[in-house]
């Protein structure tokens, strides 16, 4: 078991259908005591706006701690609509997979998620992307790392970085994590 400080919390932010047991997110909650799902009511066809007030309600019933997020695919893009509408200041955040609600691929359901938000993200940010991500390019997830001004990890061949992928605890993750709590 990983123990982190006592003042942080975790907020893990799925992407649409939500994580399954064998997601790395997952193994993080049942592993890690600060680390918790933001639970949405709606996996199947989110609405943005609900989606970003979830996470704003999360993170604000810990207003003493050191939050970060900890996105993966359309939960990256939630982060971003998140940090634009409410520009809430937290320790950072874990932007993995971040899908490309922009692109033809993307799944049909999603209501209020485009455009992409651009702006420059209010707190420590790393986006980490494959090769070989079927809802987004290496040459757009840089484009949302440069905008969101966010350290940029690229992995090779690692598909959409989910329970396909088959990461099991993702111990690269982890330890972008432990890096991304310990700066500042």
């Amino acid at each position: 078991m990983l123990t982190l400080p006592e003042d942080v919390k975790i907020f893990t932010v799925p992407g649409l259908w939500n994580s399954g047991p064998e997601h790395w997110q997952s193994y993080w909650e049942r592993e890690i005591p600060q680390v918790e799902r933001i639970q949405q009511k709606n996996w199947d066809t989110p609405v943005c706006e609900d989606w970003i007030a979830e996470v704003d309600r999360a993170v604000n019933a810990y207003p003493t701690a050191k939050i970060v997020l900890v996105g993966h695919s359309l939960g990256c893009t939630t982060i971003a609509h998140w940090a634009k509408t409410y520009n809430r200041a937290i320790h950072g955040a874990m932007l993995v997979a971040p899908s490309d609600v922009e692109a033809p691929s993307y799944p049909p359901g999603t209501t209020g998620f485009k455009p992409m938000p651009l702006e420059k993200l209010p707190f420590p940010s790393t986006v980490i992307a494959s090769t070989n991500d079927e809802y987004v390019t290496p040459d757009r997830a840089r484009f949302f790392a440069n905008a969101w001004g966010s350290k940029y990890v690229e992995l090779e061949d690692a598909g959409h970085i989910n329970s396909n992928s088959g990461l099991g605890r993702w111990e690269f993750g982890l330890q972008r994590l432990i890096e991304l709590i310990q700066s500042k």
